[in-house]
C-alpha cells in the first residue's frame, strides 16, 4: 500500500506540474483520500462528442499500479464502450491489457481515443453498439450529440 500511496503522490505532483500541457484533461484528486480521483475530459473534436465536459470518477485499488483503477463516466453518454446506466467503461487498458506503465493521465487519454474511434463489437451499450454494427452512422452521431447537448454541456441562462 507504501507503493501505491508513493506513486499516486507523484502522479499528483505531475499533474499540478503539468496542468497546462494538455487542456483537456482535467484531473483532480480527492482532498481526503488518494485513492479516489475524478476527471474532466473534453469531448474529442470532429465526433458527436465534441463541446461536451465528461466526468470521470477514479476508483483506485491499493495494488495500484501493478492493478488498474475503476474508472467510469459520471456524466451520461452515449457511446457503444460505456454502460449508459452505470457508466462502467469496456477498454482493454482497464481489464487485461493493463501495465503499471499507465498513468491516470494517460488512462483519461486513452478514453478519449475510445471517445473518437468506438468499438462497437464489444458493446456495453447494445442500442449504441447496433446502429454501428448496422451502419447506421448518422443515427449513433444523433444519438451521442443529443445526450452530449442534455448531460456534458454547460446550460445556458
Amino acid at each position: 500500500m507504501q507503493a501505491s500511496r508513493a506513486r499516486l503522490f507523484k502522479e499528483f505532483k505531475e499533474v499540478q506540474r503539468e496542468r497546462s500541457a494538455d487542456p483537456d484533461i482535467q484531473l483532480v484528486c480527492d482532498d481526503s483520500n488518494i485513492f479516489k480521483w475524478t476527471a474532466l475530459i473534453k469531448g474529442p473534436s470532429e465526433t458527436p462528442y465534441e463541446g461536451g465536459v465528461f466526468q470521470l470518477a477514479f476508483a483506485v485499488p491499493e495494488q495500484y499500479p501493478l492493478q488498474p483503477p475503476q474508472v467510469r463516466f459520471l456524466t451520461k453518454i452515449f457511446h457503444p464502450n460505456v454502460h449508459f446506466k452505470t457508466g462502467e467503461i469496456c477498454l482493454d487498458i482497464l481489464k487485461n491489457a493493463w501495465s503499471p506503465a499507465w498513468t491516470l493521465q494517460s488512462v483519461c487519454r486513452a478514453i478519449i481515443a475510445l471517445m473518437a474511434h468506438p468499438e462497437p463489437d464489444s458493446p456495453l451499450n447494445c442500442d449504441s453498439g447496433n446502429l454501428l454494427r448496422s451502419g447506421d452512422v448518422r443515427g449513433y452521431q444523433s444519438m451521442a450529440r443529443m445526450y452530449t447537448r442534455l448531460a456534458a454541456m454547460p446550460k445556458k441562462g
